[in-house]
């Protein structure tokens, strides 16, 4: 007789105990086996549409009523509430807060308006409403190409399969406005059979074909990355290929500063002329992921999506936050999966970084908008073109440098080294550029130091390049409530005819 059945027999008790114990634990177990039936069955439910979603639907509605928590995310991205030390989701003026930059994009677009950027819903109704795009009434469809909606809807590929890509990026701005309506969403990074993810994005094969590279070799980490490069890139209008502004990226040579640098030169690329410099200027679009391949956390494999679209639980399911943000809106679920700092250790560190380098970015600043100036003291007095030729070289190279880690965004925090570098040849080429300056403007008889006008606010900076700023919000907002809402209709009318049909319950909202 073991020890066990002793004791029960001393103390009868005992065994009533093991007995009501081995029942509690039957039935905890039953209740779990039935929770994990119950989640499994419900995952399985919640990745099982029940209708057949077109290959090119634009309309996120229509996929949100097969993927609701995805979708219910992506809405999310309405929340402008973000702000963080140097940057937020809000839609900031950010020539209000930087005049600096209305000279030094001065020409430019960018010097009539620049904010700072919001959720993907705003794509389309950001690009209406910015001055950039102009008003169409008044200036012949607006002064900018077709091309710019590229990465601001799914309209997009659907458009450019109806009509060719290469006649998508023919004509100008508004001649696509009644087509391009539903904002960055679903189709934009999904294949509509399988949801996996894929590319929509032409530019982005072509980009990697030019380095010499098959894109379709891609593992789906990497994907988690690319889907985000089809527009978080530096790109530029190729005006010699296809049949007009054709979107193309500059990785001929590679994806760092110096390689575009020299692709651009060996073309002899500008995107405009400084109206002041006369310089041939770059502007950098937005090279994100350019520059995370240059950190540490892309070189352990972290991909974007990892930190900007971290995987949330819901009962039984485990999809991707659509709520695209920056991670320190949500460290628990981005950095502190990885990290075991505290939370606010870990924006201090991001902080720090960012702190450092916008220090680097105040003096390049400085330098390039008296380069600028100063140019254009040199033309003013009769300097030639041979006498001014590397000077504006190195105008342009430094800005180009400072453009490229000023408008990534992130770059500060992805590859801090790599912006610091970058920033630190920037100030360099300005002040090569400066000393030169001094020289010429002292042989042509001019001592002393130039004038530079009062551009201590926005509206002081854009008197002082010529830019009436009144007109031309004046004619925009003129725009926005004459043209704007016929696009609209038309856009609810065709699409209240596109298949697949959406009736009853799943009725698809319009646009508003």
């Amino acid at each position: 007789m073991n020890s066990i059945s002793k004791k029960i027999q001393e103390k009868p008790w005992l065994g009533w105990v093991l007995f009501l114990s081995t029942l509690v634990v039957v039935f905890l177990l039953g209740l779990f086996a039935s929770e994990v039936v119950e989640r499994r069955a419900e995952a399985v439910f919640a990745y099982n549409p029940s209708r057949d979603i077109d290959k090119f639907e634009p309309r996120n509605a229509v996929w949100g009523t097969e993927f609701p928590r995805q979708y219910q995310s992506w809405a999310a991205t309405e929340d402008t509430s973000f702000y963080s030390k140097h940057n937020n989701n809000a839609g900031d003026d950010m020539l209000a807060k930087n005049p600096n930059m209305v000279v030094l994009w001065a020409g430019y677009g960018f010097s009539k308006d620049y904010n700072s950027p919001r959720g993907h819903i705003y794509a389309v109704k950001d690009i209406h409403e910015t001055l950039r795009t102009g008003a169409p009434e008044h200036d012949h469809d607006g002064p900018m190409p077709s091309t710019c909606w590229t990465c601001k809807s799914p309209d997009v590929p659907r458009l450019m399969n109806e009509i060719g890509v290469a006649e998508f990026y023919e004509g100008k701005w508004a001649s696509k406005g009644k087509e391009i309506v539903n904002p960055i969403g679903c189709a934009d990074c999904h294949d509509s059979e399988t949801m996996n993810l894929a590319i929509s994005r032409p530019a982005l094969i072509e980009g990697f074909e030019m380095m010499g590279q098959d894109i379709s070799k891609a593992t789906p980490q990497e994907m988690r990355s690319l889907v985000c490069a089809q527009c978080h890139v530096e790109y530029y209008f190729d005006k010699d290929k296809g049949k007009g502004n054709y979107l193309t990226f500059p990785w001929k040579n590679g994806t760092k500063v110096e390689d575009m640098e020299k692709y651009f030169d060996d073309i002899a690329f500008s995107d405009w002329t400084h109206s002041i410099s006369k310089a041939p200027m770059l502007k950098a679009q937005h090279p994100g992921y350019e520059l995370s391949k240059e950190g540490i956390h892309e070189q352990r494999g972290v991909s974007c999506a990892d930190c900007h679209m971290p995987y949330k639980s819901e009962g039984g399911v485990k999809y991707t936050d659509h709520h695209i943000q920056s991670p320190l809106a949500n460290p628990a679920n981005s950095c502190q999966v990885c990290h075991r700092e505290e939370a606010e250790e870990l924006k201090k560190n991001v902080y720090d970084r960012q702190d450092a380098i916008k220090s680097i970015q105040k003096v390049v600043e400085y330098e390039l908008v008296r380069a600028h100036f100063e140019a254009g003291k040199a033309w003013e007095l009769g300097a030639t073109k041979e006498q001014m030729k590397d000077i504006l070289t190195d105008i342009r190279h430094a800005q180009w440098r400072w453009d490229f880690s000023v408008a990534s965004h992130g770059g500060s925090f992805h590859a801090p080294l790599e912006v610091s570098r970058i920033m630190s040849t920037s100030l360099e080429r300005s002040q090569n550029a400066r000393r030169s300056l001094a020289i010429l403007l002292k042989d042509l008889g001019f001592h002393g130091e130039v004038e530079i006008p009062d551009i201590s606010t926005k509206d002081k900076a854009q008197k002082a390049i010529g830019f009436d700023v009144e007109k031309a919000q004046q004619e925009k907002d003129e725009f926005i409530k004459n043209v704007v809402p016929k696009w609209i209709k038309e856009a609810n009318k065709r699409q209240s005819e596109y298949q697949p049909q959406i009736t009853g319950k799943n009725q698809i909202p319009k646009i508003s």
